[in-house]
């Protein structure tokens, strides 16, 4: 018998020479014999080639990999198995490939080398990037494509994988030219332009209640699976260019960089800590690409779908800002019921709440959605406005040095500004106050 390695790359060779020519059967037996190095196929290849055009009318040219495995399902593969000795491919041809019905307009990309054309590389270098071997997990740092950095997030840890320059730019290219054209759910804020966290907050401003949910380990929680089915099925790549553009989105962590992560204390921060090591042990998105927040929100198509029907029927309204859960509505949030309901949807999709980070909050109280206060309208926490505000004041009327302290004086002018900018963003007219002021600043 055959090991399993030897039987994948037998079924794929099959596979393969069936997807070479004609689909009619004289001509795939003998493709299948050519590849076989037969001068006359065996018995059984006549009976997996009939049981092939039983389940496929038409050639699946553009999925070769279903077809392979399929292939190691039929009688006519269990019966070639137990033959002595048991088959080898030896030699066949490029199958053809058929280019699928592209529902967005998104790049045309039939094959590799129109992949390889789109990211300016030649066929070595996208399967380099692509890693099918996977050796980004056991590879040292001088031949990784990402720079791995372990930081504190409440009570464990977030693993951030920044892509190195040139897979960068790969990333951002397949993010403009595939996955921009994908509208996704109109309930998704995060990484989406035109929205941002006020059009995210302001549908739940003067609500009576808001109920907050987070999801746990939200990037790492999406597997290359399911990012390979929103390629194939829904972007509408064939599947040979859906799995080379799964390996230059996804990655694993590097066992070496895992085995430095401590175990943050408690038993359920240990047991979080273990559930994101399993995630991270296997292909997954990386939270750093500049592709993964557009392949996780049309991942979460569905789950916003759900969502958002299930805040309906309670008369509430559902946003998401990445992995960040809002609904407001009635009185029928605060129970357990309705966040119960919620738990089970995210758990369907594959997810997992953080049952510690929910929280539903009445109008008698101060209601927070990412960061800023929308009882009445979306707007900073008071506190932040008058810190923001007193800053900028001596800044203008003392000099901005003699408020540094701790920070980088190169920075500090982008810091200040930057905060600005993210309150006029929030509430434009408290905003516009603070702007006046920074223009007051003599940054020189």
């Amino acid at each position: 018998m055959t090991t399993s390695r030897q039987a994948e790359v037998v079924a794929a060779g099959i596979a393969t020479a069936l997807l070479g020519g004609r689909w009619r059967r004289r001509e795939m037996v003998r493709r299948v014999a050519v590849a076989l190095d037969h001068a006359r196929a065996p018995r059984w290849v006549g009976t997996l080639v009939g049981e092939v055009l039983a389940a496929h009318r038409d050639a699946p040219a553009d999925r070769p990999r279903e077809l392979a495995a399929f292939l190691t399902t039929t009688e006519g593969w269990r019966k070639g198995q137990a033959t002595s000795p048991p088959p080898r491919v030896v030699r066949w041809r490029p199958a053809a490939v058929a280019v699928v019905r592209r529902p967005f307009p998104v790049a045309v990309l039939p094959d590799a080398a129109a992949l390889a054309r789109l990211l300016d590389l030649d066929l070595g270098e996208l399967l380099w990037f692509a890693d099918p071997r996977s050796l980004e997990r056991t590879s040292g740092e001088p031949l990784r494509h990402y720079r791995w950095h372990a930081v504190p997030h409440g009570s464990g840890v977030r693993l951030l994988a920044a892509p190195k320059p040139r897979l960068k730019e790969i990333q951002r290219r397949l993010l403009r030219h595939v996955l921009a054209p994908v509208p996704v759910h109109p309930a998704a804020h995060g990484s989406v332009p035109d929205r941002s966290v006020r059009t995210a907050a302001a549908p739940h401003a003067g609500a009576d209640v808001v109920l907050g949910m987070d999801l746990e380990a939200f990037f790492p929680s999406v597997p290359a699976g399911r990012v390979r089915g929103l390629l194939q099925g829904t972007v509408g790549l064939t599947e040979p260019v859906a799995h080379l553009v799964t390996g230059l989105v996804t990655t694993v962590l590097p066992a070496e960089v895992w085995r430095r992560v401590p175990v943050p204390p408690g038993a359920a921060a240990a047991d979080r800590h273990r559930r994101l090591g399993q995630r991270l042990a296997v292909p997954h998105l990386p939270q750093g690409a500049p592709t993964s927040p557009a392949l996780a929100n049309l991942v979460c198509f569905r789950l916003d779908r759900r969502l958002a029907g299930l805040a309906a029927a309670a008369g509430a309204t559902y946003t998401r800002y990445v992995d960040d859960l809002t609904f407001s509505g009635g009185r029928a949030l605060t129970g357990d019921r309705f966040a119960a309901r919620v738990t089970a949807v995210v758990a369907d999709e594959g997810l997992r709440v953080h049952a510690a980070k929910t929280r539903a909050v009445g109008a008698a109280r101060r209601q927070q959605v990412l960061g800023t206060v929308v009882n009445a309208r979306p707007a900073l926490p008071r506190t932040d406005r008058d810190r923001l505000r007193a800053l900028l004041h001596n800044c203008a009327t003392r000099g901005w040095r003699t408020q540094v302290r701790d920070r980088d004086p190169a920075t500090f002018r982008d810091h200040v500004l930057g905060r600005v900018a993210w309150a006029a963003s929030v509430d434009p007219v408290s905003g516009a106050r603070l702007q006046a002021l920074a223009r007051r600043i003599d940054w020189t």
